[in-house]
């Protein structure tokens, strides 16, 4: 009976601090976020799913995942003068310089390394044009029906632009691959040139890696149009959630957390209503 009644009382506190969690979701300072269960599949929160955004770097998740999917990631990419032409965040890679393709997608992923966004592209399509128009392709059939590419990077160029809805799709297939996964769960990454020896080291700027013991990926992303982006994923006791979160006003690391944290006291509760 005291057992019975110390669930009760849990039960009922859980209850009452999730609903009022989630009333507080809609008064975030946030352009558009999405939350998603991933365990019981039920978007649980969403604001403003479908407004045209810009993507940032979030749109080197597609950049990682077609090179993963071409295989032969073991193969050294030769640095062209193309491939390294681009603004910070960098890697800072020098033409003739061989790169293992494996290293340049975590570099593209854990530290957002232009640079290596670059070279996959080529390495990979064989310039940016062909490359572009393969994101594009995969995206459509990934059901990402609003979002169009133009580079593998994440600029605000010409009309590239996603959903938060579309982003959650990206997401969702980017994350059912094990490579992928084993990416983006890293806080670092350290690699040398094939040919030169010379050392990098990708340092991540998903700062949740660091700061929540849960977090288990995904990417982060901004530009000055963009603001700062983030796609995160937390599992906790046998439960997976998903957040993706677009120009974020507050702390995004501080936000992914608390929402993380609730989702999961939503999960006790629904454990406790079966007891």
């Amino acid at each position: 009976m005291y057992r019975y009644f110390s669930l009760l009382s849990l039960f009922l506190i859980l209850t009452l601090h999730a609903q009022i969690d989630k009333n507080e979701l809609s008064k975030l300072n946030v352009e558009a976020l999405l939350v998603k269960d991933l365990t019981t599949r039920e978007v649980i929160y969403s604001k403003e799913a479908l407004k045209e955004v810009e993507p940032a770097s979030l749109t080197k998740i597609m950049t990682a995942m077609l090179a993963i999917e071409q295989g032969n990631l073991n193969r050294p990419v030769l640095i062209t003068s193309e491939m390294i032409a681009v603004e910070p965040t960098v890697a800072g890679y020098k033409e003739g310089e061989m790169i293992i393709l494996e290293d340049l997608i975590k570099a593209a992923m854990i530290k957002s390394d232009n640079d290596a966004a670059m070279a996959i592209a080529f390495a990979v399509g064989g310039n940016v044009h062909n490359f572009v128009e393969m994101m594009n392709l995969k995206a459509k059939k990934i059901g990402m029906r609003n979002t169009v590419f133009t580079n593998p990077c994440g600029y605000d160029i010409g009309n590239h632009h996603s959903t938060p809805k579309d982003l959650l799709k990206l997401a969702e297939y980017a994350i059912k691959n094990p490579v992928f996964n084993e990416i983006t769960r890293q806080n670092q990454h350290i690699y040398y040139g094939f040919n030169t020896n010379r050392k990098f080291v990708a340092k991540t700027h998903n700062h949740l890696l660091n700061r929540y013991e849960y977090a288990v990926g995904v990417k982060t992303g901004y530009t000055s149009k963009a603001g700062p982006c983030l796609i995160a994923r937390a599992k906790k006791d046998g439960n997976d959630c998903l957040i993706v979160m677009l120009n974020s006003k507050a702390n995004r690391w501080a936000l992914a957390q608390q929402i993380f944290e609730r989702i999961f006291v939503q999960r006790v509760n629904r454990f406790l209503e079966s007891v």
